[in-house]
């Protein structure tokens, strides 16, 4: 009897031992947030004097501020119809939401931490703070202007009727790159590649010129009415150009110069007619395009007859190639360095007397129809703005 009681003892300890074993091993370990970009910015109380956080509380008061910013792509940041798109797929992670919405007030879940590490496994709680109304403002006045509760400005007045904090050195260069130069390879076909600060710092402006000089033009006016005149931004954060939804007033910053070759009004048959375009990157301290690896400039040069069939046609492209499947890899990259400059060159040799026309277009392009059609993008979504478009009228005699 004893004997079965101590072999009874011995099964129950062994289980429990196995147990114990089996729950170590499947164990989750929470990682902790350690890169900046897996947070969103600290819960921030609204700052005394002001009623809320959005943009539209700031315009009551900085009118011009607002309506600048209502045109800007900040605005629309979170309301984006191609990051909509991207951020319904399976393979889109919790953090691309925190340049996006970044302030934690504006996101509906708080992460605390990655089970494992895995960023598909972010540790979650509802957070009791959660603005919807703030989260569609995307990119708002208080992303960059409100830390610690109190408003940030580069003067630190005493007259704003909010707390205010001095801090010029916070709103520099510093803070848009924060967002405009992230590369990571988050995983094996998701990679984060928006270099834009890398490539000004290794441009000609450094030093000299910054995002803020560029972007945010500076102007003499009233940042408040009665306040009277001194310095300050414009900030529509000019940009791309391109809309983000059709019909959208933007504010276009472009870095490229055009010099085209002349063309003759008249050419003999079997004379070759040749034209030159010449695309400089006269203007941007960044390579162009920048940011979003899917950017490109299309350049088409087509020549029609009278009844404006096309007879000759040629394309380039300035951008880049992404092979993103099943491992995503870089493939080309053409993108033109601050003042670099390439010709693009048409010739065709007429064969008989007729009347022609060369057609000459340059866009600015978001993304392609292929990646539009993937990301069911339709009509509402512009994919490119145009920003060189000359006809030229030829006889040929």
């Amino acid at each position: 009897m004893q004997k079965k009681i101590v072999y009874l003892s011995l099964i129950v300890f062994a289980g429990i031992v196995a147990y114990q074993v089996f729950l170590k091993a499947t164990e989750k370990e929470i990682h902790p947030l350690t890169k900046s970009w897996e947070k969103a910015v600290p819960h921030q109380q609204i700052p005394k004097g002001l009623a809320s956080l959005s943009a539209e509380q700031c315009g009551a008061c900085h009118v011009k501020h607002y309506e600048e910013w209502q045109h800007s792509t900040h605005s629309h940041a979170w309301t984006d119809l191609q990051f909509q798109a991207e951020l319904k797929k399976e393979s889109s992670p919790y953090l691309c939401i925190n340049c996006h919405i970044p302030l934690q007030n504006q996101q509906e879940f708080i992460v605390t931490g990655l089970v494992d590490g895995d960023i598909y496994q972010p540790v979650k709680e509802k957070n009791p703070h959660f603005d919807k109304k703030l989260q569609q403002e995307g990119i708002n006045c208080a992303s960059c202007h409100v830390r610690d509760n109190v408003v940030i400005g580069s003067t630190g007045t005493t007259k704003a009727p909010h707390a205010t904090r001095k801090d010029p050195v916070f709103l520099s260069e510093k803070l848009c790159i924060s967002c405009h130069n992230a590369n990571a390879v988050v995983t094996s076909t998701l990679v984060c590649s928006f270099e834009t600060g890398d490539e000004w710092k290794a441009g000609p402006y450094y030093g000299q010129k910054n995002c803020i000089s560029c972007h945010m033009e500076p102007t003499k006016r009233e940042v408040v009415a009665g306040f009277g005149e001194r310095l300050s931004h414009l900030h529509y954060f000019a940009g791309s150009g391109i809309p983000k939804v059709k019909g959208a007033k933007t504010k276009a910053l472009n870095g490229l110069a055009f010099y085209p070759s002349k063309v003759e009004k008249s050419y003999g048959v079997n004379q070759e007619i040749v034209y030159h375009l010449k695309l400089k990157n006269e203007f941007a301290g960044h390579r162009v395009p920048s940011g979003d690896p899917e950017r490109f400039f299309g350049i088409s040069m087509e020549l029609l007859d009278e009844n404006g069939k096309t007879i000759a046609q040629k394309t380039d492209r300035i951008g880049e190639k992404w092979e993103w499947y099943p491992a995503a890899k870089k493939l080309e990259d053409n993108n033109l360095n601050p003042k670099e400059e390439r010709t693009f060159a048409f010739a065709y040799k007429p064969t008989k007397k007729q009347k022609l026309t060369l057609a000459v277009k340059v866009t600015k392009n978001r993304l392609d129809q292929k990646s539009a059609d993937y990301n069911k993008l339709d009509e509402r979504y512009p994919l490119f703005i145009t920003v060189f478009d000359e006809k030229y009228s030829i006889e040929v005699k």
